[in-house]
């Protein structure tokens, strides 16, 4: 029995733990383009924004970046089209280069962070760790992370509260 209520205290501590470091930590957002629907609340929420630079096949522009950019928060990539599990295969240079040209050109940044669709990923992309920051698993679990037209894992209200 005693065992168990030290387990019990243990869980709840963590959980507490996990609550407070999501709470302290930035927030962001994912699939951040002008072909997915974000709500500006969503927007104003997050701290951290993750962009697509080729939704469906069309670019972001200039204005479009223009606008994104006027909210003064931190820009990432995300992806490169967002297809499935993009990144879950193997890519070589020239794909990403062609992910990062498009974010450069329109923000004028060259992105220092990146995320894969679906956090999928093959060690076989490891040799991008070399060009950028890669945020896998354990940041989701640490950041507070929303998704423009609520399609991750939980709902973004959830994300809220926790």
């Amino acid at each position: 029995m005693k065992f168990w209520r030290c387990f019990g205290i243990v869980i709840i501590g963590l959980f507490l733990f996990l609550f407070f470091i999501r709470l302290t930590l930035p927030s962001q957002i994912d699939d951040v383009s002008p072909g997915v629907f974000c709500e500006d609340k969503l927007l104003d929420w997050a701290d951290v924004y993750y962009v697509i630079p080729k939704f469906e096949n069309i670019s972001i522009d200039r204005e479009w970046c223009n606008e994104i950019s006027s909210k003064k928060k931190a820009l990432a990539m995300h992806g490169v089209y967002h297809t499935y599990e993009e990144f879950g295969e193997v890519r070589d240079l020239e794909y990403l280069r062609e992910g990062v040209e498009i974010f450069e050109e329109c923000f004028g940044i060259i992105p220092e962070r990146f995320k894969p669709p679906q956090l999928a990923w093959t060690k076989e992309n490891d040799w991008m760790r070399e060009k950028m920051e890669i945020d896998l698993f354990w940041n989701q679990v640490f950041h507070k992370v929303y998704h423009c037209g609520d399609t991750g894992v939980f709902p973004n209200w959830f994300i809220r509260l926790f």
